[in-house]
């Protein structure tokens, strides 16, 4: 009887097999949803390390049952092998689905959907980068344990190390680029320069951090594009983030206007449209006159929002409303050009543009030049004038050619 069972063993063996790894899976998978019953989020990511799970177990349970029941087996050689290549790989992909479900269960602890959500975003930049980094190193020990049970890659890695001076320097100069960006990358991650969700202004394009990986950087821009940037760009170039501390930004809206604006007036309507919009936080609304050059008075309305989305509705709101302003009530603020009408020696009107400030200089008017030199121009209209615009146009033409002629005699 035994003989005749003696073929079957190994089927029945690893049928046994296969059957105790499927029921200790559903057992760990249980004890630790039990365990940690009071994370209704676990429940969610746990069945990501199901499959690997399983598989890890019953590989494990194939390679004893195998080992008890046919090892003596010409055949049992390649088998455990190939078994063994399968048994790293699973475990490789049980040990990423572990940092995928420490990920989930972190940043579900720590939500962006708040107001104050600084803390959140770098906790989840770093949690990325680092499930990354070890997803990483788990597939490369994963491949080189596969290569290590080759005996033939065994003594091709013994040679190697050998001359593993050679080799690293090579690699090194071949991935050097790589390594930079992907050191860049550990650098954002943890030196907290920017974080995802981060709202940030390079080449000059705003946006947010939408990505961060080991070796480039994703930014959302305002206007559904992606703008991709490898990493050592925020290591090596200075670029503006406007949530690097807090959200609450600030912006300005500025107006070239006539001289005869209504200033005060404006100020009233400033506070008027600023207390009936939610979009001001009601820490900065100041209306002021920074310039006053040229024929115009530049207008600057400083004002602030609790986020940049809505500073930019806030400076398009305040825009609107005071060009609406300055047309309906006040048409003589807007900017205006001036003419003037000078009569020329021959006695014709010749129509010329002027300055709010005045007329033109008494030269382009026809005018006889001031008896003052303080009053005169700086290089025409006097004598003085004059003789000090011949101080700066350098020595004439026979101060060379004297030159020339005493070297020709010298010679």
């Amino acid at each position: 009887m035994l003989d005749l069972l003696h073929p079957a063993m190994p089927f029945i063996a690893v049928t046994l097999a296969v059957a105790a790894g499927l029921v200790l899976s559903w057992l760990l998978r249980k004890l630790v949803l039990r365990l940690n019953r009071n994370r209704p989020e676990l429940q969610a990511t746990s069945r990501v390390a199901r499959q690997p799970l399983r598989l890890a177990l019953c590989l494990i349970g194939v390679r004893a049952a195998l080992g008890l029941t046919a090892s003596a087996e010409t055949w049992h050689a390649a088998v455990d092998h190939l078994l063994l290549i399968a048994l790293i790989g699973s475990l490789a992909w049980l040990a990423i689905a572990v940092l995928l479900i420490v990920e989930a269960v972190v940043l579900n602890r720590h939500s962006v959907d708040v107001a104050d959500n600084r803390r959140a975003r770098r906790l989840r930049t770093q949690m990325i980068l680092t499930r990354r980094i070890g997803a990483a190193l788990v597939v490369v020990l994963a491949a080189g344990s596969v290569m290590l049970t080759f005996p033939a890659i065994q003594a091709l890695g013994a040679g190697l190390l050998a001359s593993a001076g050679v080799i690293s320097i090579v690699a090194g100069l071949a991935a050097q680029t790589s390594l930079v960006n992907v050191f860049a990358g550990m650098q954002l991650a943890f030196t907290d320069a920017i974080r995802v969700d981060d709202v940030v202004v390079v080449q000059k394009e705003w946006g947010r951090i939408e990505e961060i990986t080991l070796t480039y950087v994703v930014v959302h821009i305002w206007d559904d594009r992606r703008l991709i940037l490898p990493s050592t760009y925020f290591t090596t170039t200075p670029f503006e983030n406007w949530t690097r501390r807090q959200s609450e930004v600030m912006g300005t809206v500025e107006f070239d206007l006539d001289w005869r604006a209504p200033v005060e007036d404006m100020r009233a309507e400033l506070r008027r449209v600023l207390a009936g919009t939610e979009l001001w936080d009601e820490r900065v609304g100041v209306l002021q006159i920074t310039d006053a050059t040229g024929g115009f008075v530049r207008v600057r309305i400083l004002v602030s929002a609790a986020d940049s989305a809505a500073l930019f509705d806030l400076r398009c709101l305040i825009r609107e409303a005071m060009v609406t302003f300055l047309q309906q009530g006040h048409p003589q603020a807007l900017p205006h050009q001036r003419w003037e009408h000078a009569a020329s020696d021959a006695g014709a009107s010749v129509q010329r543009k002027a300055p709010l400030r005045g007329l033109g200089s008494p030269a382009a008017s026809g005018a006889r030049p001031p008896a003052d030199p303080h009053e005169s121009q700086l290089f025409t209209g006097s004598i003085e004038a004059v003789e000090r615009s011949r101080a700066f146009t350098g020595p004439g033409d026979e101060v060379f050619e004297d030159r020339d002629k005493n070297l020709a005699s010298r010679n």
